[in-house]
């Protein structure tokens, strides 16, 4: 039997080759500084795409098409209640991922025992969730990112390596436990091979859909909170750019479309791919509309490739 290459494996080996490419391109771009900064570019992807990956896996032709809706409204929610005070971490924090746990529900609902179909269910929410930012803020945000929030997630934590790496090598590790290591897990994978086998065996498939939902507007929520650090200020559409990117992250990895196969790992690696893409064109100083229309096609050219692997179709 010819063993395939693992696509974790193939998105980190384009990594290294596009980091090596942009210190042609440019001198410094190797640079462990820039390098650090590339990571926690990818950080931010792939805390996103985290839920975007369960969903995927999770089959139903799942996609997520609110999770950029939930990062903008769970930065501004984080934004209004922090306000700037180290000592409302906690109530921003819990806040927003509470914000996620009912739309996520709703979401998986929607999808489980409504029937509708995962894109349109989620591309519904999303305009519901840009409606109510609209309707609670009136255009008008106030509040701000708490310093010790900005700290971690800008500034060097060890070893000159910035506290939302570590944010995002411990989170990883939380989705490799999740995935492997409990029976959500295995019923994930299980309804994404196949639900109704998976029903046979006694799986509850639509617990199982509605806790995936659930987690990703969650998960995408705290991206919210996280951002919020980063950015150390809101807008209405700060987490649009990542809805689509979220889920070239998780083909990229490896994980299928069809549902069943996946891991966090693969999302990470692709995360990193994408974010190297991004900085080698603003590093070739394109205009904006060139840099996206060779970002779209770059995506289509790789996701074609990942596409026509026999064994990620099956």
């Amino acid at each position: 039997m010819k063993r395939r290459i693992s696509p974790t494996l193939i998105a980190l080996a384009l990594a290294v080759v596009l980091f090596f490419l942009g210190g042609l391109i440019q001198p410094g771009f190797t640079s462990f500084e820039l390098a650090m900064n590339i990571l926690r570019l990818a950080a931010f992807l792939g805390i996103v795409a985290a839920g975007q990956t369960l969903v995927i896996i999770s089959g139903g032709e799942g996609i997520d098409l609110s999770v950029g809706a939930m990062v903008t409204l769970g930065a501004i929610i984080s934004y209004g209640l922090i306000s700037k005070r180290d000592d409302r971490i906690w109530i921003g924090f819990l806040a927003s991922l509470g914000a996620g746990v009912i739309i996520g529900t709703l979401n998986g609902i929607g999808v489980a025992y409504l029937r509708i179909p995962p894109l349109v269910m989620t591309l519904g929410m999303a305009t519901v969730i840009q409606g109510l930012i609209f309707a609670v803020t009136q255009g008008s945000l106030e509040g701000g990112s708490a310093p010790l929030l900005s700290k971690i997630t800008t500034e060097p934590l060890l070893l000159g390596i910035p506290g939302i790496l570590y944010i995002w090598a411990a989170f990883a590790g939380l989705m490799w436990l999740l995935l492997q290591r409990t029976r959500y897990g295995k019923n994930l994978f299980a309804i994404g091979t196949n639900r109704i086998t998976a029903r046979l065996s006694g799986v509850n498939v639509k617990a199982t859909v509605v806790a995936t939902y659930m987690l990703c507007s969650t998960l995408a929520s705290f991206g919210g909170f996280i951002f919020l650090g980063y950015y150390e200020r809101v807008f209405l559409n700060l987490g649009n750019p990542y809805t689509l990117p979220s889920i070239a992250a998780v083909v990229m990895g490896g994980t299928v479309l069809s549902g069943g196969v996946g891991s966090y790992w693969g999302t990470m690696a692709g995360s990193i791919v994408l974010t190297l893409i991004t900085s080698l064109l603003t590093t070739l100083r394109m205009e904006e509309h060139l840099r996206q229309i060779v970002y779209g096609l770059i995506l289509l050219v790789l996701l074609a490739a990942y596409g026509r692997q026999r064994a990620l179709r099956q």
